[in-house]
C-alpha cells in the first residue's frame, strides 16, 4: 500500500474501533497519531479519491542519510561514558535524550530528544536499571567452601542434631510510611501514607531490625525484632530465645547445634563478642555449637535469605508498620505452601554497641578451629 492507503486503512479501522480506537490502531500498527487523525479528516470529505499521493522517495530525508556521521557521534557520546573516558560529555551528567541532543545541537546537528530515542532504539540501546549482582572479590576457597558446609549439615542431620542458617533482615522504619509492593484494593483507594520516611520523635518509635532463625531441617523461622542496635550480642541473644521457644522442644536431648552464618555484620568471623556471647550461651546450654561461615560476598547463598526473609517481605508488601505489633504480628503470621511456620516476638532491650573484649576474654574461650579454614569454620565447647 501507498501512504494514502495506509493512511486510510488506520483511520478507518480506527472508526470501527470507537472510543479508544485510534490509540489501539497505533499501538499495533506503528502509524503515528497525526497520521491517523489526517487520515479521518480525508473520510469525511467527498472528495478524497483526489488526494494527492507522494512520491516514492519524496518528503524529508532521515537525518542518518543526511548526517551519515550522526550515527557515531552518538555513539561516540555514550560509549565514552560507557568505557570511563573522564572527558566523556555525559560523565558527570544525567544520561538523558534531551542532554545528548543538547550536545549534538552543539556541535551543529539539528535533532530533538525523540529523534535521538529513536536513534539509540535503532543501535540496540534501551533504558536499563542497576543489577545488583556484585557482592566482592570471590575467595579462591569458595566453592570449597560451600562444599565443606554441606558436607557438616548432612553429618549434623544424619546424627540428629540442629542446624540453623542466621542473620540479620533489613532495618525498617515504623511508621505510617511506604511499603514496597501492591496490594488488592478498590479502584482509585490507594493507602494513603507519608510523604516523608522520617522517625517520628515524639512518639519514640523508630526502626526495628529483625533478626532470624531459620531451621534447615524443621522449616521453621524464629524472628526477634529488636528495637535497638544490631549488635553481636543481641544476635546471640536472638539465638537463645530461638532456643527458648521453639528449638529446645524438638532438640532438648541433643548436645551439639551447627550455626550457618554469613561471614560479615554482627556474626561475623572477626567479631571477637560474637565468639564470646556464643561461649556464654554454651556455657549456659551445655551445647557445643558449631558454627560455618558463609564466604566473603556470598550472603544471598544464606538459606535464610531465600526461606525466610524473602517470605516475610511478600507477606508484608505494601503493608505499613505503623507500630511495632503490626511488625510482629506480621512476621509471626508468614507461612508457605512448603509448610513454612514464623514464629516472632518484640524484644524491647537495649544492647549497647563498642564493646571492647580484651585479649584476656579471648584467650578463655575454649574455641577449636577445624582443619579447613579455621577462621570461617570452628566450634565453642562449655566451659568445664
Amino acid at each position: 500500500m501507498n501512504e494514502q492507503q495506509k493512511r486510510l486503512m488506520a483511520a478507518a479501522d480506527a472508526q470501527i474501533l470507537g472510543r479508544g480506537g485510534i490509540n489501539l490502531v497505533c499501538k499495533a500498527s506503528g502509524i503515528s497519531r497525526p497520521t491517523i487523525y489526517k487520515g479521518l479528516e480525508i473520510l469525511e470529505r467527498d472528495d478524497w479519491t483526489d488526494e494527492r499521493i507522494r512520491k516514492i522517495g519524496g518528503g524529508r530525508k532521515k537525518l542518518t542519510e543526511t548526517n551519515p556521521k550522526l550515527i557515531n557521534e552518538v555513539e561516540s557520546i555514550i560509549e565514552s561514558d560507557i568505557r570511563g573516558d573522564p572527558m566523556s560529555p555525559l560523565r558527570w551528567t544525567c544520561k538523558s535524550t534531551r542532554k545528548i541532543a543538547e550536545i549534538l545541537s552543539s556541535r551543529g546537528y539539528q535533532i530533538s530528544h525523540s529523534a535521538v530515542a529513536d536513534l539509540l532504539h535503532d543501535l540496540d540501546y534501551s533504558l536499563q536499571a542497576n543489577r545488583k549482582t556484585m557482592e566482592g572479590k570471590d575467595h579462591p576457597d569458595r566453592n570449597k567452601q560451600f562444599e565443606y558446609i554441606n558436607k557438616q549439615v548432612k553429618c549434623f542431620q544424619k546424627q540428629g542434631n540442629p542446624v540453623i542458617s542466621v542473620d540479620t533482615k533489613k532495618k525498617e522504619l515504623i511508621g505510617n510510611h511506604k511499603n514496597a509492593g501492591q496490594e488488592w484494593r478498590r479502584k482509585d483507594n490507594p493507602r494513603r501514607v507519608d510523604i516523608h520516611d522520617f522517625i517520628d520523635k515524639k512518639s519514640g518509635v523508630g526502626k526495628v531490625v529483625p533478626y532470624g532463625v531459620y531451621d534447615v531441617f524443621q522449616n521453621n523461622g524464629w524472628v526477634n525484632v529488636g528495637i535497638s542496635h544490631d549488635t553481636s550480642e543481641f544476635a546471640t541473644a536472638s539465638i537463645r530465645r530461638w532456643w527458648i521457644y521453639m528449638g529446645r522442644k524438638v532438640y532438648g536431648d541433643r548436645n551439639a547445634i551447627l550455626i550457618c552464618a554469613d561471614s560479615g555484620g554482627s556474626n561475623g568471623y572477626r567479631v571477637r563478642l560474637w565468639k564470646i556471647e556464643l561461649q556464654k550461651w554454651a556455657n549456659e546450654v551445655g551445647l557445643e555449637i558449631s558454627v560455618c561461615h558463609y564466604p566473603p560476598g556470598t550472603s544471598k547463598w544464606n538459606k535464610i535469605e531465600h526461606c525466610l526473609f524473602s517470605h516475610i517481605t511478600m507477606n508484608w508488601r505494601a503493608q505499613p508498620l505503623t507500630s511495632y505489633e503490626v511488625a510482629v504480628k506480621l512476621i509471626a503470621n508468614t507461612t508457605t505452601r512448603k509448610g513454612l511456620k514464623v514464629n516472632a516476638k518484640l524484644d524491647k532491650r537495649k544492647y549497647p554497641c563498642k564493646i571492647s573484649i580484651t585479649k584476656e576474654q579471648m584467650e578463655g574461650l575454649n574455641l577449636q578451629k577445624h582443619a579447613f579454614h579455621g577462621e570461617w569454620n570452628y566450634t565453642i565447647k562449655p566451659n568445664k
